[in-house]
């Protein structure tokens, strides 16, 4: 019996040594080879062809319907510019650019998206909204663009432009960008003076925009026209500012043009300088320079004069007085003021705010005819 139960106990030993023995064994050998044991993944790589037709479709939809305006001045051409065929009605083609693309010219022409050059008639133009009409005999299997809108857009929004970038070889290019921003406030020079005369409220987007891109269509993703391009900001350091015109504005001027309906900008009779402008003394006579230092005014719109019998007299103003605020809205210059005098209509009353001799007064105006 003892010796069975000996055996017995050597031989759980033996096993368990054995089994430690194997485990060990096996521990080793896949410490020692491990990719025999890993799981083997075959990784198939395939050539993908990416097809990105962009904004093609939406280029096709107004393409055609852009057109080449050139500008002459004594049977030479004298500038150039973009537009678009917006309006068909009866036999004509009604066109619309911008104000400066046609101003000093004499007569003018279109170039269609084939080459074909036609006369074109001005049916008229404002500085100010920066629009001008332009009518021509309609062609046959051609379209108008359409229309959109721009109360819906977002910043982000796809847009791009087809126009005559720099001059007549680089005619119907397309650029496309964003809407980068709405409702800015941009100044503008209508004249070669330094300072600026008006305050356009513009689309502003980061689609390369050139000098003949002006009276070109910003489009929407869908092809539909949103806005007019109309500026850029062209300086060191900045890229990728171009403005257009709100489709509606722009629209809505060239109706009231087309139907005879321009109606005038109201006036108020005085000869407005800008503060900034005399504190730079730009002006000879000293006088209107001694008055701003001796009141520690810096910003606003100067009366240089007032005219008799007009708005202005009748409310009091008087030269010296200085214009801080139309309606309560702050006027820094006279661009600002014309841009605030503007959105009303002849016949409204105002409230202006002025500062005269170190005092603020407030004067009732009611506006007339330019």
């Amino acid at each position: 019996m003892k010796q069975n139960s000996s055996s017995k106990a050597r031989i759980i030993v033996y096993t368990i040594f054995i089994l430690m023995l194997g485990i060990f064994l096996a521990y080793g050998f896949i410490y020692k080879f491990p990719k025999l044991f890993q799981e083997t993944v075959t990784k198939i790589e395939k050539d993908v062809t990416v097809t990105d037709k962009g904004i093609a479709d939406a280029v096709d939809k107004v393409y055609n319907a852009v057109i080449i305006v050139s500008n002459y001045k004594n049977d030479k051409l004298y500038a150039s510019g973009s537009g678009f065929v917006y309006k068909k009605d009866d036999n004509n083609f009604y066109i619309i650019t911008n104000h400066h693309v046609i101003d000093g010219g004499d007569s003018f022409k279109i170039t269609y998206y084939d080459g074909v050059e036609v006369d074109a008639k001005l049916v008229g133009s404002d500085q100010y909204a920066d629009i001008a009409v332009l009518q021509v005999e309609a062609r046959d299997n051609m379209d108008t663009v359409r229309i959109g809108a721009t109360d819906l857009l977002r910043v982000g929004d796809t847009t791009f432009t087809v126009g005559a970038p720099l001059d007549f070889a680089y005619s119907w290019t397309v650029t496309r960008g964003i809407i980068s921003g709405k409702e800015r406030l941009v100044e503008v020079s209508l004249s070669n003076s330094t300072d600026d005369d008006y305050i356009m409220n513009v689309l502003q987007t980061d689609a390369a925009v050139n000098s003949g891109n002006s009276g070109g269509p910003l489009c929407d993703s869908n092809g539909e026209v949103i806005g007019v391009i109309s500026a850029k900001i062209s300086s060191t350091g900045v890229e990728g500012m171009g403005f257009a015109i709100p489709i509606e504005t722009a629209v809505e001027k060239a109706e009231a043009i087309i139907n005879g309906d321009n109606s005038e900008y109201p006036s108020i009779g005085i000869y407005p300088v800008n503060v900034t402008t005399v504190l730079r003394n730009s002006l000879r006579d000293q006088t209107y320079l001694l008055y701003l230092t001796k009141y520690n005014i810096t910003s606003g719109v100067l009366v240089y004069d007032v005219d008799d019998d007009t708005a202005a007299s009748k409310a009091g103003l008087k030269a010296l007085d200085v214009i801080t605020k139309i309606n309560n809205k702050d006027i820094s210059n006279v661009a600002y003021l014309r841009y605030e005098l503007y959105k009303h209509k002849i016949g409204d009353t105002i409230k202006i705010t002025i500062n005269r001799k170190g005092e603020e007064k407030v004067l009732s105006l009611k506006m007339i005819a330019s």
